[in-house]
């Protein structure tokens, strides 16, 4: 318990470091966050300064500072500069369903294919499969998830025209359409950018899974498991691989970000509504409130993920707690 504690401290400084360090430096970049405002109808120096003021930025960082700690402690993360009618609050809360969708999508299928994938190639380690397997998924790893994006949309979208290749639901799609419609148009959509997500991610599940199983079917109890005479595939899935499951789920911790954050580039190519494309077009307009809340949101993730990593480590491993 007290290791525990310690860690959520760690945590929580780590949080509030973060969020410190992205205040400044946001603010210390080249830009100005109302010089977008004007684009269509240039501001007078007067009305320029009252929206300065009307957002505090006529003020010194750190009484800027003051200003957002203050009501961020009540959960209020301020109203957007390029949509002064919306608050910030309003904004991610609209895009978030949509990259949960993606990100759990993407979680699903790498802890589901991810690790049976890894425990095949464990238990056929050094065989021509083993090789090409990896070899394949260190590329995809490698490879740019906007370049593969763009290429799913080009091979599925352009050429077979099979999918759609953007947005999350059908523009034309009758609003008087039925729930099993809507659904299915939903996961048509969902399709390629899931697909994007999960083949450049998978494969560091892939590779820890099989690190895993392999150091688990060295162990004297696999041998023993043998000698008695249990069935080669008990002694794989029902004693080498409920042990090595463990270390995966740690690693899911890890991956928990990607619940939140998603992906800006797969977001971005699949014009996909969810908080990656919320902050590319915060960070192109330099809208203070929404890159922050945003940073917070999927900060505030990271740690946790982290944390929930190393307690679910600890407690699934009993050569840590006793260490």
């Amino acid at each position: 318990m007290s290791w525990a504690f310690r860690r959520m401290l760690q945590a929580f400084a780590t949080f509030l470091v973060a969020v410190v360090l992205m205040f400044f430096l946001m603010r210390l970049a080249p830009g100005d966050p109302l010089s977008r405002l004007g684009d269509e109808r240039p501001f007078s120096p007067a009305a320029l300064a009252t929206l300065r003021a009307r957002y505090g930025l006529d003020q010194p960082l750190l009484t800027q500072f003051g200003a957002f700690v203050k009501p961020l402690a009540r959960g209020d993360l301020g109203v957007s500069i390029q949509h002064p009618d919306r608050s910030v609050n309003s904004l991610i809360a609209q895009r978030l369903p949509a990259t949960l969708i993606l990100g759990g999508t993407v979680l699903l299928i790498n802890f589901t294919l991810g690790t049976w994938l890894g425990a095949w190639q464990a238990f056929r380690r050094g065989s021509k499969a083993d090789h090409l397997l990896t070899i394949f998924t260190l590329l995809l790893y490698a490879t740019p998830s906007f370049w593969l994006g763009l290429s799913l949309v080009w091979l599925f979208g352009t050429e077979w025209h099979l999918l759609p290749v953007a947005f999350m639901h059908d523009p034309l799609l009758s609003s008087d359409a039925g729930r099993l419609t809507r659904l299915t148009d939903l996961l048509r959509h969902l399709i390629l950018p899931a697909a994007t997500l999960s083949l450049v991610t998978i494969a560091a599940t892939v590779r820890y899974q099989r690190a895993a199983m392999l150091d688990v079917l060295h162990l004297d109890f696999i041998r023993t498991a043998r000698t008695k005479g249990l069935q080669e595939r008990q002694v794989r899935w029902h004693h080498a691989w409920r042990n090595a499951i463990g270390a995966v789920l740690a690693l899911f911790g890890l991956w928990l970000p990607l619940l939140v954050a998603g992906s800006v580039f797969v977001e971005s190519v699949f014009a996909w509504p969810g908080l990656g494309t919320l902050a590319a077009e915060a960070i192109g307009t330099r809208d203070y409130p929404v890159i922050m809340g945003s940073t917070i949101l999927v900060s505030a993730v990271v740690v946790l993920g982290s944390l929930l990593a190393d307690l679910t480590h600890r407690w699934l491993d009993p050569r840590l707690r006793e260490g």
